[in-house]
């Protein structure tokens, strides 16, 4: 496999004069070009290392091998076949590497379900999906229940929290179910105990995974409409690591390398940027991935980063934001961190500003979507300073900025950010109509998001198409009204959207969750009206004790407008 330089293809690439030095402007054909085949190297190269732990609990490569090569061979079992998908409906636990490197292994397909969604959300997807079997803990086995008849769902798999822990697990289900009440009454006749997957511990059939194959399909968040399920290959995701891989090498010129990297996962595995650059890139890389549940538990998330030294810490801007306001963040020791990894959404400077403050590492910010495996630019991770901008294309990626009409723009110019690379889904799952719309004929995705991009080939985004407020006939771009909010320090989060008005079409309404509860709607308005210009200044200012966010963090505008 090659990954071909589209410069030739007339392509201009700016961005690679701004490149660390010794970064290659292609990634080379990948010594392992499927999943499988890079995982069982790392399970052979790191058999005795930490693979991933979970709530005191530690799982080595060698017991991730074995255990995820038992799964595998139960589904072949169960009469799966390659290319049957599998739906994976549980958080950050350590049944989810087993599963997603069982399903793989046995050449099958993994359907990432959000364990959140609603009985309705989750018919869609196992319905579009055609989904046969899903693996969920038991604390959402009852959203299983009310939809499973519906849909091509013949076998059940049903995880407790304590499965993998030995006797510590009993206690863990008992407080889950009896003390937290976290387990609503389920009732699914024939499903399989998650114990008895991994009980026969034979290997899957061997079988022939090419890197075209599907190894997930990734559903969008259905911001534009109804969710679609982005198909990734085996091509696809080996690109994505690989391109990581090579662009991280630049923090190891100032920094030494330890000897064992320790990535904190704290954005759920279903998430396309945590299973990338966390469990996948974390494999490649033999490194130790310690997952946390429910990140949403600042003070228990605090507790637990106390207990290692984290080198790597992908995260966005919500939960910094939140970490940094606990005062028990602050005393942690974080001289071990390498690399904060920001995305999913906009990095606010002030938010960047102080998190370089207490810990000493800048927050690296980067950019993707689940149509592109995901990252497909990043900032400089030997950068000194916060760029504000989501950086650079990886390696054998193109970026262009390109009109409604699909006429490239110069540097600078204000358009839709459209992406090309090997990292580029194969389109959308059963949407062939949905695909044309977002892939062009030389090959560029097209985001959806409006951006520009300077000359020295950084990228800054100004928002999404469909988030713009037209106020008098002029651009106005939420994230930067928000940013300028979120400056004033009695302000926690802010968001912008657009609001009807008689007079100039729309106008901007901000909606505030103060960290001073003495802050005043003529407080915000006085502040913003002093660093934007009329047209941005918001009209209205609504507060609130929290705003509505997606499990991943990202604040939800939709449902504030």
């Amino acid at each position: 496999m090659v990954y071909a330089s589209a410069s030739a293809a007339g392509v201009e690439r700016p961005w690679l004069k701004s490149y660390p030095p010794g970064t290659p402007a292609e990634v080379a054909a990948p010594k392992h070009p499927t999943l499988p085949g890079l995982m069982e190297a790392a399970f052979k190269a790191y058999a005795g290392r930490p693979a991933f732990s979970c709530m005191g609990k530690t799982m080595t490569y060698a017991d991730l091998d074995a255990l995820s090569s038992a799964f595998g061979a139960f589904l072949h079992g169960k009469g799966l076949k390659k290319g049957d998908r599998v739906a994976v409906m549980m958080p950050n636990i350590l049944q989810y590497p087993v599963a997603i490197g069982g399903i793989l292994r046995a050449g099958l397909t993994v359907v990432n379900v959000n364990p959140l969604y609603t009985p309705r959300e989750l018919e869609h997807q196992l319905k579009d999906s055609g989904a046969t079997a899903i693996v969920v803990l038991e604390n959402f086995a009852s959203t299983v229940q009310k939809v499973v008849a519906n849909t091509k769902v013949k076998h059940v798999i049903v995880a407790t929290m304590g499965d993998l822990m030995g006797f510590k697990g009993h206690i863990v289900n008992f407080v889950v179910r009896k003390v937290k009440k976290m387990v609503p009454a389920w009732n699914l006749p024939g499903h399989i105990p998650f114990k008895a997957t991994i009980a026969g511990g034979s290997a899957p059939n061997k079988s022939q995974i090419a890197p075209s194959d599907v190894a997930f399909l990734q559903y969008t968040g259905g911001t534009t409409g109804v969710s679609k399920g982005a198909t990734l290959t085996h091509a696809n995701i080996i690109a994505n690591v690989e391109q990581n891989a090579l662009w991280v090498e630049a923090v190891y010129a100032k920094k030494s390398r330890p000897e064992q990297l320790n990535y904190i996962c704290c954005l759920p595995l279903y998430h396309i940027f945590a299973l990338t650059v966390n469990a996948l890139m974390g494999i490649q890389q033999g490194g130790h991935n310690i997952l946390i549940p429910n990140p949403r538990d600042i003070p228990g998330f605090v507790k637990e980063l106390g207990k290692h030294r984290i080198h790597i810490f992908p995260g966005l801007n919500t939960l910094f934001n939140a970490l940094l306001n606990n005062p028990d963040f602050g005393k942690l020791d974080h001289s071990a961190l390498l690399l904060t990894l920001g995305g999913g959404m906009a990095v606010q400077k002030p938010v960047a500003d102080r998190w370089k403050e207490a810990t000493g590492c800048i927050i690296s910010e980067g950019y993707g979507l689940s149509e592109t495996s995901p990252v497909a630019t990043a900032n400089r991770f030997d950068a000194d300073d916060f760029t504000g901008t989501i950086g650079l294309p990886l390696p054998s990626t193109d970026i262009v900025i390109r009109d409604d009409d699909g006429n490239d723009l110069p540097l600078g110019e204000v358009g839709e950010i459209c992406i090309r690379g090997p990292q580029v889904m194969a389109g959308y799952w059963n949407r062939p109509d949905e695909t044309a719309k977002v892939m062009t004929a030389d090959g560029f995705f097209r985001s959806g998001d409006m951006g520009f991009m300077n000359e020295d080939g950084y990228t800054k985004i100004v928002d999404r198409k469909k988030d713009m407020i037209l106020v008098s006939g002029f651009n106005v771009y939420p994230n930067e009204v928000e940013e300028v909010a979120v400056t004033h320090p009695g302000v926690l989060e802010a968001a912008a959207v657009a609001a009807p008005d008689e007079h100039s079409g729309e106008v901007v309404k901000l909606f505030v969750v103060r960290k001073d509860p003495n802050l005043t709607e003529d407080g915000v308005k006085t502040w913003c009206a002093e660093r934007l210009t009329n047209y941005k200044r918001p009209k209205h200012v609504v507060f609130r004790d929290e705003l509505p966010k997606t499990n991943v963090g990202k604040i939800l505008r939709r449902e504030l407008r």
